[in-house]
């Protein structure tokens, strides 16, 4: 799974962001169209958008990226069902990636579900 590189974006013109700012203290109802579709954000997602288009409502260039969930090797272990010592030494074997921070392995949480698909393919054979 490829990240999106982070995008910045400049801060929006003085006139700009005082009209954003006016409009953002009249409520919260925000509307988000795509394509000529209305869609209903979830909560999370709502806030997001809000802290973004506050963030140019006060003259700041905001940058947008993408985090993965990284796991530690006792909850990739956990949420696999094996133990710790096992999944050690199936990173060390490069059976599962694993990053280092510092001296801590990290593993994504796509190669942990990545694994757990590949042996139900195993067990359906």
């Amino acid at each position: 799974m490829a990240l999106i590189a982070p995008r910045m974006t400049a801060a929006l013109p003085p006139e700009d962001a005082g009209k954003l700012q006016r409009a953002l203290a009249g409520g919260n109802d925000i509307t988000v169209f795509v394509d000529g579709t209305v869609h209903r954000l979830t909560p999370q997602a709502r806030d997001a958008v809000v802290d973004i288009l506050s963030r140019f409502s006060r003259g700041e260039a905001v940058t947008v990226s993408s985090v993965e969930e990284m796991l530690t090797t006792s909850q990739a272990a956990e949420l696999a069902g094996i133990s710790h010592t096992y999944l050690r030494n199936m990173t060390d074997r490069g059976e599962i990636p694993v990053e280092y921070r510092g001296t801590h392995r990290r593993i994504r949480l796509a190669a942990i579900m990545a694994w757990l698909d590949e042996q139900k393919k195993g067990e359906q054979a």
